[in-house]
């Protein structure tokens, strides 16, 4: 098999993996990340959703082979326990998160907003976060969230 080469998180990633394979599956099989998670596995629920480059792509239905040479980032990526990004504080802060399932999608849906929109308004974020399923309800507080993330990346 062909080595892929990427890069995960800002780090230079190294795989020998069929390249047919779901990014989701190399992500949390091979190279145990856990914030991906898979959902429906046809791309319709978000669950699985990482940055690719600074898109939100479902990894589930993103072959191995489309990510040679590419950034991809995953929720592990975006802040740590540490150093958490600013989404991480604010869905924190704001009680934005029930079950936790759709969390990850939704906060890398939401890093891919800020990264186009840094002043997104209320409409723009549901938009955005239109593509994520969540079932527990938390959609207004996930909203609040990210207009909080987007005051603190804002602010000086």
């Amino acid at each position: 098999m062909p080595a892929i080469r990427f890069r995960l998180n800002g780090v230079e990633t190294t795989i020998d993996a069929d390249p047919d394979r779901s990014l989701l599956d190399v992500l949390r099989a091979e190279l145990g990340l856990k914030s991906p998670h898979f959902g429906c596995g046809a791309g319709e629920c978000g669950a699985c959703h990482v940055l690719l480059g600074d898109r939100a792509v479902t990894s589930c239905d993103t072959p191995l082979w489309s990510v040679a040479d590419k950034d991809v980032t995953t929720v592990e990526g975006l802040g740590s326990a540490e150093r958490p990004h600013p989404l991480q504080r604010a869905f924190i802060a704001e009680q934005a998160m029930q079950c936790g399932y759709c969390v990850p999608g939704i906060i890398i849906s939401a890093a891919a907003l800020l990264k186009q929109n840094p002043s997104p308004t209320d409409i723009e974020i549901r938009a955005a976060l239109d593509r994520n399923l969540c079932r527990c309800g938390s959609h207004n507080r996930m909203v609040r969230a990210v207009l909080h993330a987007a005051r603190e990346i804002a602010a000086p």
